[in-house]
């Protein structure tokens, strides 16, 4: 059927033109579908294109319906604004409050943690280091403390922090210590902090000396320390072996660095050593190095017990030096109960 014909007469198979020109005479409803039975809105774009006034299925009616019981509904059970009434707000039918949920959540978790709080609460690190479910507990516990407090310095799982200078603060995951990687040096360290001191030698050496001497040190960490014997002969002959060693390997009960090895506290450099011999670290010169780590128990930051775990979490990354565990600390009332049989033996 072309478009000029319309054989039934009720608009079906007429042209847009014949469309308007129906309406306009008065013989179509000027709002009808040309293709009949449906009214549109009367709005026309493009010639031929038009908007039904279908009504929506009854599905979607009820839906929106039930859409719009459920947000009174939710409205009134939460407390999705706090209208204001006496003396108070609207806190919502149900009394829920994002605080009551967390406290909630909070007691479950400690719950869980109450028996691995309590039993490592009077143990020391080694013997906590000793149980194996208590050394996985702190694991896994122990990391929101190391974030908290440990990470901003030392990095993430201890790797350390670099700044212009060199390390900001010292790697925790290798096996390098400058106070000792037992469990218990750990402890002692993070409980009580540390800050060295290296004396300023611009004032005691030449600057001839002080080049000969990082040169000599230089040398040391390639292992190659007799190929400077002149910076040889300032190290034995000044205070450096009084602190470091006549075999520069370092004192752990100073914190003194072992100058033997690769790794570098700070700047590792020829002009990064020269620097530290002639300022010092911590020794008050505006120049000088400054490495401290801060008393974490006296700033009164973390608990006994939080310190423990720290040292036991620090420990377990792979550097820590072994050493003989404590045994288990027994509880008193097992102990007890394995006495009473031999008293009533008797």
């Amino acid at each position: 059927m072309s478009e000029d014909q319309n054989p039934s007469g009720d608009g079906k198979g007429q042209t847009r033109e014949q469309h308007k020109h129906s309406a306009e005479i008065g013989s179509r409803n000027p709002y009808q579908n040309p293709d009949g039975g449906v009214t549109t809105t009367g709005h026309v774009w493009d010639d031929d294109l038009a908007d039904f006034n279908n009504q929506p299925p009854r599905w979607w009616m009820l839906g929106l319906a039930a859409s719009a019981i459920w947000v009174v509904v939710y409205w009134l059970y939460y407390p999705s604004v706090p209208v204001p009434t006496s003396n108070t707000f609207f806190k919502g039918v149900g009394g829920w409050s994002a605080i009551k949920e967390m406290e909630a959540d909070k007691g479950e978790v400690d719950a869980v943690r109450g028996k691995y709080e309590a039993k490592l609460k009077d143990m020391t690190p080694a013997a906590i280091l000793a149980d194996n479910d208590l050394t996985e507990y702190v694991k896994r516990s122990g990391k929101v403390l190391f974030g908290d407090n440990c990470a901003p310095c030392h990095g993430t799982n201890g790797v350390g922090t670099k700044d212009k200078e060199g390390l900001f603060a010292p790697v925790l995951n290798d096996d390098d210590w400058l106070y000792g990687g037992k469990i218990d040096d750990i402890y002692t360290t993070i409980s009580g902090g540390r800050q060295g001191m290296m004396v300023a030698h611009k004032d005691s050496l030449s600057e001839t000396q002080i080049i000969d001497v990082a040169k000599y040190v230089k040398a040391l960490s390639e292992g190659k320390g007799d190929s400077e014997p002149a910076g040889k002969k300032v190290f034995m002959e000044s205070d450096c072996t009084a602190c470091h060693g006549a075999d520069a390997k370092g004192v752990q009960a100073m914190g003194s660095a072992n100058l033997t090895d690769t790794i570098w506290r700070f700047d590792g450099s020829l002009e990064g050593i020269k620097h530290t011999v002639a300022y010092g670290v911590n020794s008050g010169d505006p120049k000088a190095r400054v490495a401290i780590m801060p008393n974490f128990k006296e700033a009164g930051k973390l608990s006994d017990a939080d310190i423990k775990k720290l040292a036991v979490y620090v420990y377990k990354f792979g550097g820590g030096q072994a050493d003989a565990p404590a045994a288990p600390a027994a509880p008193a009332q097992a102990a007890a109960e394995a006495a009473a049989p031999a008293v009533a033996a008797k």
